[in-house]
């Protein structure tokens, strides 16, 4: 069995009491002194004085509704789930230690709740590999353990994401360079309770499992089995920070710490410890925190599965990394003549795996030249604790240690007159192995560990000078990487963007959209909840968007997706998916069902009652889709069926599960951008029928940026790149059209008998076309006739051919003399000289021939699914030959 020196047991007063009330259990009490903790006596710097939080109103909306949080924090991935950076000169302010405030949060979903009075009943496991598998808890860890306090550095592998995401969109969200902070972690050595559990022959790693509930399961990573028995490693299973419990974004009540590593291997709300001869196999473990070569592209990203669970891939220790906080973006100086007049520069850099930031250099020509900046090691005041020093209930155990946890300042001050002749300003950090930051970006399809040398450009306005930094974070706009990319400047040029002789003309920059108003300016009444409640089904459905409330009666007939898609909005907050679905025209209409907003209290309500919808604790249901909830389903399988489109297969919640799906409807699919998290809602008409049970399979055409920089489809790559395993939601049925079957159909919520349907369509538009085929053909007393006109540009575009040709060939009895019950033609722009079909695009000619004009029955109905200069041509020529609008229905 593995074996540690032994060290003295610190225990904090009232440990094992068993009538010592939860603040003495804890030690929460010491050193602290009016709100702030005492400095007196004590060589090292100790925590800042962390303002009064509350729950923001942003946050009633979600699960996280109990969590309070600082206003001043930046949200990177909209309102949910929380993952924010501090401002980096605020963050810079504070010092050495972060406050609970604005100390950086990456979360994957919701965070769990934990009440102050569970946090020492809180179990975890330590299993697998182990002679003495055991339950503990956070009691036990601190009656029966040496406790220790460490100043640790948490860094995000995603830090400085938003440079690379300037360059070429990654598969991240985007991080500015705040995407670290320090705190004083206190706990217990997880290499003690290793010793004690006794790894066997074999073990190699150790596997951490969080509480978090999510939709690939919980987050789970793995290290090595020697790093985390090593003291110089610092590994912690932590309880405390900055001498308080743990915030519950931190990981309330228990967390792991493994410092000079990323901070994803930093586990919070840890609930099992299992020791293993394999690195995990979780999800997120193989998805997450990993440099793929820079070659792999998103697309490709998908097609590489061994190469997710490579561990050569895989991130551990931080690599050397630095930024400029001072002078902050867009901050101006005041020039002023003098010799000595001086600008200081200032800073953070950080290293990993233990290594120290041996070298600042800062270059004011572009790496000509270089000077070498002052470097402050806070943590090293740490060292000069006494032996038997404790804080927070933890002895200070930094003494003896060489590795080093935190990150330092640096400092130089350059004279103005050097600055004004400048045209920029970059800095690069060197570590104790000699690893330096390099010149050049490494791109790579997730985005991290970015590090080149931090560059700022410096601009002269009159008597000031201006300092701009590459980027800020999130959606937020300035830097000079935007301003260069907005300009046509190519960022990969090797220098900045900035333009070479040799290179076109910048790109005229486009106007920016305008904001379409949705209100009616005239209207003032406030709606309760109660009101709004009333109106949650089919008789005058009100639905919300923004905090205020439309009343959608008036346009149930005209709605594009059906009454139902209404119906499914009934009484509940409908903004995201209003928002990502709706165009500028549909936005515009709103001021007309514009009736009022909601009152403060219906805001709350409706906020608390979103937020408490949670499926996990739903019972199973026997039908998949349901109008007014996301039901969620796992991405199984994608299947290539042509060079651009694929099917997509997603498992249910169990095999006997329909997903119940009426023929001619389609469902709403949401994802969430990979990099805003903003919700990305399309409608799709799945190739399963309604009625099957376990599986759930969508044809999806995938529209890629083109070459020559034209966005494609932001839906159809956010699938495509999609892992197997992830969760994708969807709501439904949503539509007007509905076929009942042998000539039956629902049109609006109105009846009415077909004799014949045409039905046009290109591309991926054969889906909705082919649902209603198959249930035509599939029922040999169904006497509706169909004509199928499908155009594309070459072979390899008809999608579903094969299964439409079997459906021809199976299902036509010769009717009528020689009338068959469905004809299939196929036409291609684009034709091999092989091809024996139709030629060129459908056009009046074609309609004319194979169609006409309707018969004085007016027994057919037109099916329209396709793109959109080709629903117009349909819409144009049919109404021309005579037809009805009420004949032309559009999917």
């Amino acid at each position: 069995m593995l074996q540690l020196p032994p060290r003295p047991v610190t225990k904090p007063n009232g440990f094992g009491n068993k009538h010592a009330d939860y603040e003495t259990e804890l030690n929460l009490a010491s050193p602290q002194v009016n709100g702030t903790v005492a400095e007196k006596g004590r060589p090292y710097p100790l925590p800042p004085r962390a303002r009064q939080i509350h729950v923001l109103p942003e946050d009633l909306k979600t699960p996280d509704n109990h969590v309070e949080r600082d206003p001043r924090l930046i949200r990177l991935t909209g309102i949910h789930p929380f993952n924010v950076e501090a401002p980096l000169s605020d963050l810079y302010d504070e010092g050495f230690i972060t406050s609970k405030n604005l100390h950086y949060v990456r979360n994957h979903g919701p965070v769990p709740r934990v009440e102050d009075s569970e946090v020492l009943n809180w179990e975890f496991t330590m299993e697998g590999m182990v002679e003495n598998p055991r339950s503990m808890t956070v009691r036990d860890l601190i009656r029966d353990y040496d406790q220790v306090t460490y100043p640790v550095t948490l860094v995000c592998a995603g830090n400085r994401r938003k440079e690379q995401n300037m360059v070429r969109k990654s598969k991240g969200f985007s991080w500015g360079a705040a995407g670290l902070s320090t705190a004083l972690w206190t706990g217990v050595s997880l290499a003690d309770l290793l010793v004690r559990a006794g790894p066997k022959r074999g073990a190699k790693y150790v596997l951490m499992e969080g509480a978090d509930k999510l939709p690939n399961g919980s987050y789970e990573t793995s290290i090595r089995l020697s790093w985390a028995m090593d003291p110089e490693r610092g590994v912690l299973a932590a309880y405390k920070m900055n001498g308080e419990v743990l915030h519950p974004d931190h990981g309330k009540p228990l967390r792991i710490v493994i410092p000079g590593q990323i901070g994803g291997r930093s586990i919070k709300w840890l609930k099992r410890i299992v020791v293993s001869s394999e690195p995990s196999v979780n999800w997120y473990h193989h998805n997450d925190n990993r440099v793929l070569p820079t070659m792999i592209t998103p697309e490709a990203s998908v097609n590489v599965p061994e190469m997710w669970k490579d561990e050569r891939y895989a991130i551990y220790d931080l690599n050397a990394n630095s930024a400029i906080c001072y002078p902050a973006h867009d901050e101006k100086v005041p020039l002023s003549d003098g010799p000595d007049n001086t600008y200081k520069f200032r800073g953070y850099a950080y290293a990993g795996g233990g290594r120290r930031v041996t070298r600042m250099e800062v270059t004011l020509d572009q790496g000509k030249t270089w000077r070498l900046a002052n470097i402050t090691y806070p943590e090293d005041r740490y060292r000069l604790a006494s032996d038997n020093d404790t804080l927070f209930g933890g002895r200070v155990d930094v003494s003896g240690r060489l590795a080093c946890f935190c990150w330092c300042f640096w400092d130089l001050d350059v004279p103005l007159a050097q600055l004004q002749d400048a045209k920029d300003v970059m800095i690069r950090a060197m570590d104790d192995s000699m690893n330096v930051q390099p010149r050049d970006m490494y791109w790579s399809v997730l985005g991290m560990m970015n590090n080149p040398w931090y560059r700022i450009v410096i601009h002269r306005e009159a008597n000031t000078l201006r300092f701009e930094h590459p980027t800020q974070p999130a959606l937020i706009p300035g830097g000079w990487m935007e301003r260069v990319k907005k300009e046509g400047g190519n960022l990969t040029n090797g220098f900045w963007g900035e333009k070479m002789s040799n290179e076109d003309e910048p790109a005229v920059e486009k106007e920016p959209a305008k904001e379409v108003c949705m209100l009616n300016k005239e209207v003032n009444r406030r709606i309760t909840i109660e009101e709004l409640r009333q109106h949650d089904g089919e008789e005058a459905p009100w639905f919300v968007v923004n905090g205020q409330v439309y009343d959608g009666t008036k346009f149930l007939e005209g709605h594009p997706g059906g009454a139902i898609s209404i119906f499914s909005a009934a009484g509940q907050d409908a903004t995201e998916e209003f928002l990502a679905i709706h165009s500028e025209t549909a936005r515009a209409m709103m001021p007309d069902y514009h009736i009022g907003s909601l009152d403060d209290k219906a805001l709350a309500q409706l906020a608390d009652a979103d937020s408490n919808v949670d499926q996990s604790e739903q019972l199973p249901r026997p039908v998949f889709l349901q109008s007014k909830v996301w039901a969620k389903a796992v991405l199984s399988k994608k299947n290539k069926v042509s060079s651009d489109t694929k099917i997509f297969t997603f498992k249910l919640d169990h095999t006997a599960q329909t997903i119940g799906l009426p023929v001619g409807q389609h469902l709403m699919m949401r994802l969430r951008d990979p990099e805003s998290k903003e919700a990305i809602i399309r409608a799709y008409t799945p190739i399963s029928k309604g009625t099957d049970e376990g599986e759930l399979q969508v044809l999806v055409k995938i529209y890629y940026d083109s070459v020559d920089g034209r966005k494609g489809g932001k839906m159809t790559q956010a699938l495509d790149s999609l892992p197997i395993g992830q969760m994708v939601e969807f709501k439904g049925p949503v539509g007007k059209f509905e076929y009942l079957g042998r000539g039956q159909c629902s049109i609006g919520g109105k009846r009415r008998q077909v004799g014949r349907f045409v039905m046009i369509c290109a591309g991926s538009g054969i889906t909705p076309i082919f649902q209603v085929l198959r249930a035509v053909m599939a029922d040999r007393d169904d006497k509706t006739r169909c004509l199928v006109l499908d155009g594309n540009r070459v072979e390899e575009d008809i999608l579903c051919k094969a299964e439409l040709d079997k459906m021809v060939e199976e299902g036509n009895d010769k009717e009528d003399g020689n009338e068959y019950k469905c004809r299939v033609l196929y036409t291609l722009t684009r034709p091999e000289a092989s091809w024996k079909g139709l030629k060129g695009r459908m056009d009046r000619a074609l309609f004319e021939k194979e169609v006409g004009k309707p018969s004085a029955e007016r027994d057919a109905v037109i099916l329209v699914c396709g793109p959109e200069p080709m629903e117009k041509l349909v819409h144009q020529v049919f109404t021309s030959m005579g037809w009805d609008e009420q004949d032309l229905i559009f999917f």
